[in-house]
């Protein structure tokens, strides 16, 4: 029950401190990215590769014999 007790307070520990420091860092430097045309176009023109398969599908009797 103490032990129980102990990990309670331990993370709502952890909690507010990890609450305090996502307050405290809020106003730090933020990275701004921004794709370019050239980067958005190349996207768009990329063939999505497509795979097909050709081989006949087993019967019940074929993957039985595989077991």
């Amino acid at each position: 029950m103490n032990a129980l007790k102990n990990m309670e307070i331990t993370f709502v520990a952890a909690a507010i401190i990890a609450i305090g420091a996502s307050f405290a860092t809020a106003g730090a430097n933020t990275v701004e990215v921004s794709a370019s045309s050239t980067v958005i176009a190349q996207a768009a023109d990329s063939a999505m590769p497509v795979v097909t398969v050709s081989a006949r599908r087993l019967s019940a009797a074929e993957k039985a014999a595989f077991i």
